[in-house]
């Protein structure tokens, strides 16, 4: 892999590094409100990345399939909601603001659960960076490095908020500054993992690309509606999470439009 596909895998844990490093700066948690616009704006960037870098692309490359180019994006993004429902069922996470753990029983710690939450929402986030940029080496004309660094500074974006949303309540949960901001980086650390792991077998089967991308959208869109949207719009005045979402939603497409 040559610099500039380093660099863009880089980009999204620089988000969330820099989000985590809230804990050190902020002294209070962070309000439901401002909880919800931060949710609200990453699950905005979330549904346009899905559509734009993703879906589009996916039938794009399945162009030569005529009426039928719709099939590898529909089966993809299938596999990807089964294969984060699957996750969601075996691995024990908690997620912010609710006292009742997900998965299977566990005698995990309460922080180290709401760690895990957060791991298994940045996953399809890695996919998709990796996914996009597999694209990029294998020469498909339908991705552009500017196409693919849209992608990978839109989730460096919304990460940026997702690292303090997870580093803060971490810290008002008892841990210390040090330990909530590392938890919130490792938090971040399996998307570059995730993008490597992609790409490589991405090299491996060239041929269903179009099924990885729409996979990697299929994955987003599960983390936007099972978790992202109920928390945007928790108690009442919720409007503000929806008001960021059309934000994050309108960046995201300006980004992709404007770089790829």
């Amino acid at each position: 892999m040559n610099t500039d596909v380093l660099i863009g895998l880089a980009i999204p844990l620089i988000g969330t590094t820099a989000g985590s490093a809230c804990v050190f700066f902020m002294r209070n948690k962070l309000s439901m409100t401002m909880q919800r616009a931060l949710t609200g704006f990453a699950a905005g960037v979330m549904v346009a990345a899905s559509i734009w870098s993703l879906i589009i692309p996916a039938m794009e490359q399945a162009s030569d399939m005529g009426k039928w180019s719709w099939v590898p994006a529909v089966v993809g993004f299938w596999i990807g909601i089964l294969f984060l429902l699957l996750l969601d069922s075996v691995i024990p996470h908690l997620h912010l603001n609710t006292d009742k753990a997900e998965g299977p029983k566990s005698t995990l710690k309460r922080t180290t659960m709401m760690v895990l939450a957060v791991t298994l929402h940045n996953l399809p986030e890695g996919m998709a960076v990796g996914v996009v940029y597999a694209g990029l080496i294998s020469g498909s004309g339908t991705i552009s490095a500017g196409g693919a660094l849209a992608l990978a500074l839109g989730i460096a974006i919304q990460n940026f908020p997702e690292g303090a949303i997870i580093s803060m309540p971490l810290h008002a949960e008892g841990k210390s500054k040090g330990r909530s901001f590392l938890d919130g980086v490792l938090s971040g650390a399996v998307e570059p993992i995730g993008a490597v792991l992609t790409i490589l077998a991405a090299g491996l089967i060239i041929p269903t690309m179009p099924y990885l991308l729409s996979f990697a959208a299929g994955a987003m869109m599960y983390v936007v509606v099972e978790e992202l949207i109920p928390e945007m719009s928790a108690g009442e005045h919720s409007n503000i999470g929806v008001v960021m979402f059309a934000v994050g939603f309108t960046l995201m497409m300006a980004l992709d439009v404007a770089l790829g």
